[in-house]
């Protein structure tokens, strides 16, 4: 069965975020006031697999190799199933 993953990495609170900094203060700029941005990435996995099961513990493993760093990154799994 093929499963698709939306992984989203985000940066643990506490972390500094130079890129969100940067456009905050460009948006401010455009005249946009913005309280609050962060910045994330969203990965998108097509992976095989014989179960859900199987399929979300893959996934997590990638993320704990190679996708996100734990030491700074938190990330968040969604699973469906492709038809």
């Amino acid at each position: 069965m093929q499963y698709q993953a939306k992984v989203i990495i985000e940066l643990k609170v506490g972390m500094l975020d130079p890129e969100a900094t940067t456009a905050k203060r460009a948006l401010g700029h455009l005249g946009y006031d913005v309280n609050s941005l962060k910045t994330a990435k969203l990965y998108e996995i097509v992976i095989e697999a014989e179960s859900l099961d199987i399929a979300q513990h893959k996934v997590e493993e990638m993320c704990q190799k190679l996708i996100a760093n734990p030491i700074i990154h938190n990330y968040t799994i969604k699973l469906q199933e492709l038809n």
